[in-house]
């Protein structure tokens, strides 16, 4: 019985991965600096060099893997502004943006990686472009019957832009923490994760991170920076927390990460009889499914008109954040259809979580 219940989970989550994101995954690749901006020079090692040539070998993994669509903001040795960088990444409405650069001080000794993500104190910048964004609906024909009555400027728009905003902090946060976990595994000096007013980040209307490669300033590290092998190898780490923040979102990726491993690739025939046993199984073990749809410090009523129409929403409360979910099933086979109308409500990066006696469990712990 829980044979069949693992196949019946895992041929679920393929069809979850296959609606997890519109067409494919789009990720915009920064490389910082370039052109007359060489940025921070040290003991001949160029910062606007070494990352390009890094973002250059990331973008070269992911455009190799199923559902990728990678999107540069240089890809030679040009000068891009800071807001045309952000444009680039808002144009091709990203799911992610990813910002490579390195470090470099006057103290010879300083050492390690940094990830930064979007400071709280500007985060009102992200609301106000994602109205100016949304605001040109108004140019369009009948827009109040495209958009089922949509208005950038209602109050209860701005509380649904304030969450997406929380939750895309929530995002990058996931994000940055993969990294960290990846230069760990490269034992390299870790200075951690930081939240710092960055323009380019503040710009952006997605989840995105900052990445310090290390310092220049320093003889040993810059050249690690600047050797094809060092670049090979941190490409290579990025790459692979992208791939696995995909595949934790609902994506599923053929390398890297460990979410989704035993996923087949091929859809399994499921017959009726074998249904009404995941069914069985999974009631058997009091395992239920959730949609996460969104994760946030306010905590709002969970009512329909915070949660764009949605009805049957809960939440958990998590440390200081607040997780909110919709719909309930003990079948397995319901979830498809419970994902799609959260996706189709807008909450494009909702994902399945399985809870036992109250708590979010793991989807292993899920089949025990």
């Amino acid at each position: 019985m829980i044979t069949v219940l693992k196949k019946y989970i895992c041929m679920a989550l393929l069809l979850s991965a296959c609606t997890g994101f519109s067409q494919s995954f789009k990720v915009v690749l920064d490389a910082g600096h370039g052109g007359d901006d060489s940025g921070t020079n040290h003991n001949s090692y160029k910062e606007k060099t070494i990352v390009l040539s890094t973002v250059l070998k990331i973008g070269k993994i992911l455009e190799k893997e199923p559902g990728f669509d990678v999107v540069y903001t240089r890809k030679t040795d040009v000068f891009i502004e800071l807001r045309e960088r952000a444009n680039i990444a808002n144009r091709a409405k990203a799911d992610l943006f990813v910002s490579i650069h390195c470090n470099g001080v006057n103290a010879a000794s300083a050492s390690g990686t940094e990830t930064f993500v979007m400071g709280l104190d500007r985060s009102n910048m992200n609301l106000e472009v994602a109205r100016k964004e949304n605001s040109v609906i108004y140019q369009e024909k009948d827009y109040k019957i495209k958009y089922k009555g949509f208005d950038p400027n209602r109050p209860d728009t701005s509380i649904g832009l304030a969450l997406q905003q929380e939750e895309s902090l929530n995002q990058s946060l996931l994000l940055a923490t993969k990294v960290k976990e990846g230069f760990r595994k490269l034992k390299k000096n870790d200075r951690g994760i930081k939240q710092q007013p960055l323009w380019v980040l503040d710009a952006t209307t997605m989840p995105g991170v900052l990445i310090e490669l290390g310092f220049v300033s320093n003889k040993a590290e810059g050249a690690y920076l600047n050797s094809e092998d060092g670049q090979d190898e941190l490409a290579r780490t990025i790459a692979n927390a992208i791939i696995s923040y995909k595949e934790l979102l609902g994506g599923k990726s053929s390398i890297g990460g460990d979410a989704v491993n035993e996923i087949s690739t091929k859809p399994e025939k499921v017959t009726a009889e074998e249904k009404e046993i995941v069914k069985e199984a999974a009631s058997d073990n009091g395992v239920i499914f959730k949609v996460q749809i969104s994760a946030s410090g306010r905590n709002l009523e969970t009512k329909p008109s915070n949660f764009k129409g949605l009805r049957s929403v809960t939440k958990i409360k998590e440390g200081s954040m607040i997780k909110y979910f919709y719909g309930e099933t003990d079948d397995y086979n319901d979830t498809p259809a419970l994902l799609s109308e959260a996706k189709a409500k807008g909450y494009s990066s909702a994902y399945v979580v399985p809870f036992k006696n109250g708590k979010i469990i793991t989807m292993k712990e899920a089949l025990k």
